[in-house]
């Protein structure tokens, strides 16, 4: 009854004290696909599942650099998400144009926060339908922080958002003592471990719908990073491995698990032009197979004695 009342415009508070339209743009947060973000010491990491709109079309881009110590990475609208990581390239822009140096992690993140807060009170303006998980290095080590359309900000040690992220949330609430002195192959598995919670029964991490961002030191003990194929991992910026980029990610992750390296073996299909048995042919195969010895075959004639 209230809702309907109080959800035309986005400043104008129910009798419960809601702001509806704010709601709403939480739930097209909701509704995105999920993500994750982890720190360690050393280093932060973003784990996201992309989506594609069809079999025609390329699957969605989930992390966006942002300078070379920061990155986000979004779920909700898409278009929004456009709008405000370009407003977040100016002010890592500006600030290295008039204090040359890099903006701190917490600023930012602060700058489109109160970017947002402002279409939650002005009137003719809509909520951004998006939230973000943003990594960052500066002074005082690795960050990451959550932002969402009400326009609040804080920082996690781990979490989640987008579609099932709850159950992402329950796995890192149980685990997450142990990612302050992680490495970052552990930190990566743990990461890989609670997005694949977030899928459906009969999907699976694959290298087309899996990506993976990483900031901090390369680690040179083990081979999860492809050196020779980013500089960014070289510095320790941010970097994004995706596509065949996260093959070895994968690999090392579905090891630590006892699962086949290659991930699980798909179903076979019947050959082109043959096909699949019917029904009644399956039943009476079955009947044959279970039919005492010496019994005649499915299908042929029985002569009756007298």
């Amino acid at each position: 009854m209230f809702r309907n009342s109080y959800d035309s415009d986005n400043t104008t508070f129910s009798p419960q004290g809601k702001l509806f339209q704010v709601e709403y743009a939480l739930e097209a947060v909701k509704q995105g696909s999920a993500a994750i973000g982890l720190r360690s010491k050393t280093h932060a990491v973003l784990l996201t599942l992309k989506r594609s709109t069809g079999e025609l079309a390329t699957y969605q881009k989930k992390l966006i650099r942002i300078d070379d110590h920061v990155g986000v990475a979004i779920a909700g609208l898409t278009s929004d998400a456009r709008v405000l990581s370009n407003f977040m390239r100016q002010q890592a822009m500006r600030s290295r144009m008039t204090y040359g140096r890099a903006i701190p992690v917490g600023r930012i993140v602060q700058s489109i926060a109160d970017r947002a807060q402002t279409n939650t009170q002005e009137y003719g303006r809509r909520p951004y339908g998006v939230g973000f998980l943003v990594i960052g290095q500066d002074e005082t080590g690795p960050h990451l922080y959550e932002f969402s359309p009400a326009g609040t900000a804080f920082e996690y040690y781990a979490h989640s958002i987008g579609a099932r992220s709850q159950s992402a949330k329950t796995y890192l609430e149980k685990n997450f003592e142990s990612f302050e002195n992680a490495t970052l192959p552990e930190l990566i598995n743990h990461g890989l471990s609670a997005l694949h919670d977030t899928l459906q029964q009969d999907k699976h991490l694959s290298l087309q719908n899996t990506s993976i961002a990483i900031i901090g030191p390369s680690d040179a003990d083990s081979d999860i990073e492809n050196l020779a194929q980013s500089s960014a991992a070289k510095k320790g910026n941010f970097r994004v491995w995706e596509n065949a980029g996260v093959e070895n990610l994968l690999k090392i992750w579905r090891r630590s698990r006892g699962e086949p390296e290659d991930g699980p073996a798909e179903e076979e299909t019947p050959a082109e032009g043959q096909a699949e048995p019917s029904a009644e042919q399956a039943q009476s195969a079955e009947g044959s197979e279970n039919a005492p010895p010496g019994a005649p075959a499915g299908g042929e004639d029985v002569t009756m004695e007298e």
